[in-house]
């Protein structure tokens, strides 16, 4: 019998990558016939240093030859201590953010939950703003305030007490959401509520990477300070320098409330996430939201090593945006070649978007790719999107393969 048919049918990557995986270093994923593949996807930003970076990998070695503490839950260990230190000095301190740190779970999503319930809790109210296209997560809470349609058809039971706004170029830019949300609020017969708070990506990924403006996300905070609404920033794709700052909103002179942190955080592609919020908010109760995974030690340690090897300087975020702007000449100049197939090129940092007029060409640029050796997944509203995560990591050499077979990929599809 093969041992994969006693999976669940609801397994999606597998599918479009059909192979056997067995082994991974760097910017590169070797199947079991020992093929290898340039990994441009990244476990969905989850390993933006790459495969077993050795540096981390040694941290965790020894930390696991020393019988160092695996389970904690929110018990107090030199693991989780010496994480706290180095993220309070490399990360918070510099950037003056008086943030508390909350453990709230191992998952993208449970830090989501934890800032939807906080934020309800701080402010005594219920509805929580969302935009089009945004995406937070597969749990309840977290489903609730995603856009996308399939998604939150899987959840079976209504999904309540949010309001959704058209999000930064909505429409090509003709619904402005920030001055329709400014006018409800200011109508008293509009029928809205004053929300507990607003929740954004400032990149959306799951959404078909789309960028929202700085001036745009400048003019949201500014809204939600004057009206007494809470910012979340769910940073957990776009967040630990995919965009180039450690932060994806520190381009745009924002300082949320509440930031989402998971993906890269651990590093290592280890389950970890954080909740971190303006120390006035931190209104919790002992044990009023908790989760068994909440102390994953390995992913501490391995958090406290990114944090020293990639975060003590400012290198990996200058190469990440000049390599931006590598990415954004030749993406531009693919969008221009096939300019009658491809709509545009979208992206920040080392998080870029080709996004094709026809919805089932993206999927036939994706799987030409995979038989040239590159793994490239899609996105978007109707998976109309060729989504590029590579490792910040990846050498100057590996992202130009990856763009060349890009564009071979981008010719057999249009051709095909």
């Amino acid at each position: 019998m093969n041992a994969f048919s006693l999976e669940s049918e609801v397994r999606s990557y597998s599918r479009n990558w059909p192979v056997v995986f067995d082994r991974a270093r760097g910017s590169r994923m070797t199947a079991r016939d020992g093929r290898a593949y340039l990994d441009f996807f990244a476990g969905a930003s989850a390993l933006n240093y790459g495969h077993n970076h050795p540096v981390l990998k040694r941290a965790l070695l020894d930390y696991l030859e020393r019988d160092g503490v695996t389970h904690s839950l929110d018990m107090l260990t030199a693991a989780k201590e010496e994480f706290l230190v180095e993220f309070g000095a490399r990360v918070l301190a510099p950037r003056r953010l008086d943030y508390k740190v909350q453990f709230p779970g191992p998952t993208g999503t449970n830090s989501v939950e934890a800032a939807l319930k906080l934020a309800r809790k701080v402010t005594g109210r219920q509805t929580v703003v969302a935009f089009t296209g945004g995406f937070h997560g597969m749990s309840l809470g977290s489903l609730a305030v995603t856009g996308n349609a399939a998604k939150r058809g899987g959840a079976g039971v209504p999904l309540g007490h949010t309001w959704r706004l058209p999000y930064d170029g909505f429409a090509d830019g003709e619904v402005s959401g920030l001055r329709l949300l400014d006018a409800m609020l200011d109508d008293s017969s509009s029928g809205l509520d004053l929300p507990a708070a607003v929740i954004v990506e400032t990149v959306q990924g799951e959404g078909g990477v789309k960028p929202a403006g700085h001036a745009w996300l400048a003019d949201l905070a500014e809204l939600c300070d004057r009206r007494g609404i809470l910012l979340i920033v769910d940073d957990i794709q776009m967040g630990c320098g995919r965009t180039g700052p450690f932060f994806s909103f520190e381009a745009a002179g924002i300082t949320p409330d509440i930031v989402c942190l998971s993906k890269s955080l651990s590093g290592y592609g280890l389950p970890m996430a954080l909740t971190l919020f303006r120390a006035e908010l931190d209104v919790w109760q002992p044990g009023e939201h908790n989760g068994t995974f909440r102390g994953n030690n390995p992913a501490f340690v391995t958090a406290t090593a990114a944090l020293r090897e990639f975060w003590a300087d400012s290198a990996l975020e200058k190469q990440t945006e000049v390599r931006g702007a590598l990415f954004e000449d030749q993406l531009g100049e693919l969008a221009d070649r096939y300019g009658a197939r491809v709509s545009a090129r979208r992206g920040r940092g080392l998080a870029w978007g080709l996004a094709f007029r026809e919805a089932p060409l993206a999927r036939r640029v994706a799987d030409a790719a995979f038989a040239r050796g590159l793994l490239v997944e899609t996105s978007g509203s109707d998976d109309e999107v060729v989504k590029l995560l590579p490792p910040l990591t990846a050498t100057d050499e590996e992202l130009a393969e990856g763009l060349d077979i890009l564009g071979e990929s981008v010719a057999a599809g249009v051709a095909g």
